[in-house]
């Protein structure tokens, strides 16, 4: 099922400038085109794509960009509130970044004259991870390299503080249970809080180190995926706080995990950026090897769209697209 690398990018859009992460709206935003965001040196930009996967008089992708946001630093993490939605009169478009002044931003525009932000300070280090509350969108979590992980209300007060025995890697909401968090450490443990009791309530340990990306499988919730060293790791949190399948995939180190959001057995791994290119891996947990193998020139951020197995990566003034099969 291997293509030649260079011949499977199925889309490519054109960039101002290197994209350091994108990000597909994980939401329904009441309209037929999937949202996308990507995070330049000083600016964002939200964007509509449909996909002739989706759309039969769609040819290849159609792409559109909405709105340039000036965001004056380079931006290292995008989320997407649920309460964007672009059937709403006006239309509302919100979404919260983290940038290397260790700042969140959170962006609220109609896409024509209101153009807000606010910003959040807390952090003392660099922020690796944020997301929004699934489902009213009043909160976000974030974690940085300052060992803990924060939860802020939309006017940028702390709701909640957890502290962390290593940076915090990556934050998941879970997507029904309003009140669990799960925070994955670069230290190889991966724990669930409770937001009310404000207490860890589970943990599972990945046994190597570093841990630098997990997800949440929207699909089944029982399934936790994470990367750390050169391995992509899976635990069913029913069975045992350690990993049930593990794989080493990436020679230098794993750089990002993601789950697919159509099946749960569907997952994206990419490699450190190297001097060239970096290795995009989709997986699929019936299959030994992996069922795509992609490169992008200094490739970074990693998303998979909302209702098809189709994701994406940042890179040189480019955003690269591939569809995998179910």
């Amino acid at each position: 099922m291997k293509q030649d690398s260079a011949r499977n990018i199925a889309y490519t859009v054109d960039c101002e400038d290197y994209v350091h992460v994108v990000k597909f709206n994980p939401f329904e935003s009441g309209d037929a085109c999937s949202l996308i965001a990507y995070g330049g040196n000083n600016y964002v930009v939200v964007g509509s794509c449909r996909f002739q996967e989706e759309d039969a008089e769609v040819e290849g992708m159609q792409y559109k960009t909405l709105k340039t946001f000036h965001h004056g630093i380079r931006v290292d993490a995008i989320a997407w509130s649920p309460e964007t939605r672009l059937d709403a009169l006006p239309p509302q478009i919100r979404f919260c970044t983290a940038a290397s002044d260790r700042k969140l931003r959170l962006f609220t525009s109609d896409l024509q004259d209101k153009n807000e932000f606010k910003t959040f300070d807390g952090h003392s280090d660099y922020i690796n991870d944020l997301v929004f509350a699934p489902n009213e969108g009043q909160e976000v979590a974030s974690v940085s390299d300052d060992h803990t992980c924060r939860v802020w209300d939309l006017e940028g007060n702390e709701k909640a503080h957890f502290v962390l025995r290593s940076p915090g890697m990556s934050v998941c909401w879970h997507p029904e249970e309003a009140f669990k968090l799960m925070v994955a450490e670069k230290n190889g443990t991966i724990r669930f809080y409770d937001l009310i009791t404000q207490q860890a309530i589970l943990s599972l340990e990945c046994e190597q180190t570093p841990l630098m990306s997990a997800d949440w499988c929207l699909k089944n919730t029982l399934k936790i995926g994470a990367v750390a060293g050169s391995d992509w790791l899976i635990w069913d949190i029913t069975r045992s706080s350690y990993p049930q399948d593990k794989r080493p995939v990436h020679v230098d180190r794993a750089r990002l995990f993601r789950w697919s959001r159509v099946n749960e057995n569907l997952f994206a791994t990419t490699g450190y950026p190297g001097k060239t290119t970096t290795q995009l891996l989709v997986h699929h947990l019936g299959h030994p090897q992996p069922i795509l193998t992609g490169t992008a020139a200094v490739g970074s951020g990693l998303t998979w769209h909302r209702t098809l197995p189709l994701c994406a990566v940042g890179g040189d003034h480019k955003i690269f697209f591939w569809v995998t099969e179910m």
